[in-house]
């Protein structure tokens, strides 16, 4: 165990455990526990909304599945990374102004009390909570795997022993400082996943002998590791040119980076986060990428992609600069994370629990409920992943097509079209979902491109179609 590189990390927790016990003041004397456990009281300004975005959406996937499967792929697969640049600008831009001034009319909590308000439909709502269940605990298993993966790497303790320890240290995070924890806290870990990402993008070059040798180095092992179609020429010109969908506009359909867009305090927050989180988006995501293909001449062999960041980071910097360097993929865990615990523990409480069960409870049962809930599925997601999968990445990509598959149109639709109602919102979830699932199973990247389009289209002229379809129907109230 190598004390140089874990003390930093420690040091990281404390902080962060700081902030959250700081948050929960704010839980404690707040008039409404849910407006602020879930949502900070919609309070943020604009380098806090950017940060908790960039934070949220910067997770395992990009700072230890990502570079695993650049180190992999090549080059290709820091061209298909890049359309994740715009996405800060897409979700407020898409969803502005109208988005919170609507979501503070509904007086909306979270996406779905938009959505049963939108439509006024309890179906929605529990296909809306479900959705949410299913595949955010795919995504939340991704990065229960990274955070156990960083911490195996870096203290030799069992896969088994790390993944309890990230799992309970996470847990009482979110617990004692709910939303604004998670908001404050992501601030500190976006400034934190820049700086690293900046540090070892600047070691790993020098270690390899400059960015011309490392080149060299990597046409002469196999030339496609160098050009944008991938190590095997799997990375097709469709298949590229659709994953920006997937990780660019389709993110909009994302309820754990739509929630955001509720948050801010007014529009001059919104237009900072916009600028600042489409630098720093851009840079986390094409710097740690490329971090991960110029990682191949300077450590060679690596069997397990997952392991590249933490191994590299040992081998190019001293043992203390490791240590401040692997606080950037622990903060985007641990900001992604607790980001979705708080979204499923919010769809389970909030939309479901307290709407159709008990919807007169008083604010200390909805304190414990919500507490409960929350190390409930903590535990769970740690016994259903005792045994990881060797690339996390993908875990986080059938999220977020899933995801995207099912909230899209409806969150887009009900802003921006009046004629959108219930029945096409409903159509167009459970075809998006069932589609999704089906086509993800059975037929993956059908025509060459990626899972994900299809179904965002079928969903889409489902909800088009039997939208003024069942106009009538809508008028008489039916």
């Amino acid at each position: 165990m190598n004390w140089f590189v874990i003390t930093p990390l420690i040091v990281f927790l404390i902080i962060i455990f700081i902030v959250g016990f700081w948050a929960n003041k704010f839980v404690l004397k707040s008039n409404s526990f849910v407006q602020e456990y879930f949502l900070g009281e919609r309070q943020l300004g604009g380098f806090i909304l950017a940060m908790t975005m960039v934070a949220t959406y910067g997770s395992a996937s990009s700072f230890i599945g990502g570079p695993g499967i650049a180190y992999t792929e090549g080059l290709g697969w820091v061209l298909l990374a890049s359309a994740q640049l715009a996405t800060g600008y897409f979700v407020l831009m898409v969803l502005g102004k109208k988005f919170a001034i609507i979501s503070r009319k509904y007086n909306a909590v979270t996406l779905i009390d938009f959505l049963r308000e939108r439509y006024q439909s309890k179906i929605v709502v529990v296909l809306s909570a479900l959705s949410i269940i299913i595949f955010l605990f795919s995504s939340m298993t991704a990065q229960w795997i990274g955070g156990a993966r960083l911490i195996e790497s870096l203290t030799g303790l069992s896969y088994t022993t790390a993944l309890i320890i990230f799992a309970i240290s996470v847990t009482v995070f979110v617990i004692v400082g709910g939303f604004r924890a998670v908001a404050v806290t992501d601030a500190v870990q976006g400034v934190v996943m820049f700086v690293g990402t900046l540090i070892l993008l600047i070691a790993t070059i020098k270690a390899g002998g400059g960015m011309s040798k490392i080149m060299a180095d990597l046409a002469a092992e196999n030339p496609n590791l160098v050009s944008p179609f991938g190590a095997h020429h799997e990375l097709t010109p469709a298949y590229v040119s659709s994953f920006w969908i997937l990780v660019g506009v389709g993110v909009v359909g994302l309820p754990q980076i739509t929630v955001r867009a509720m948050s801010y305090k007014n529009s001059k927050a919104m237009h900072r986060a916009i600028i600042i989180g489409t630098i720093v988006v851009g840079f986390i995501m094409i710097g740690m990428h490329l971090i991960g293909v110029i990682a191949r001449p300077v450590l060679p062999g690596v069997k397990v992609p997952d392991t590249v960041m933490p191994l590299l980071s040992m081998k190019v910097l001293p043992p203390f600069m490791a240590g401040v360097v692997l606080a950037a993929p622990m903060a985007a865990i641990m900001s992604t994370v607790d980001a979705l615990l708080i979204l499923v523990s919010s769809a389970l409480v909030k939309d479901i629990y307290l709407n159709y069960v008990k919807p007169n409870a008083n604010t200390n049962h909805i304190k414990t409920v919500s507490y409960s809930v929350t190390a409930i599925i903590g535990v769970i997601v740690v016994i259903l992943f005792l045994s990881p999968p060797n690339l996390i990445v993908w875990l986080n990509l059938f999220s977020f097509g899933g995801l995207e598959s099912v909230f899209i149109w409806p969150i887009i639709f009900g802003l921006y079209w009046k004629k959108g109602n219930k029945y096409g919102a409903i159509t167009s979830m459970i075809l998006g979902m069932a589609s999704y699932i089906f086509i993800d199973r059975f037929y993956p990247n059908p025509f060459g491109i990626h899972t994900v389009v299809l179904p965002i289209v079928i969903s889409c002229l489902a909800f088009i179609i039997i939208s003024f379809c069942t106009q009538r129907v809508e008028k008489r109230g039916l």
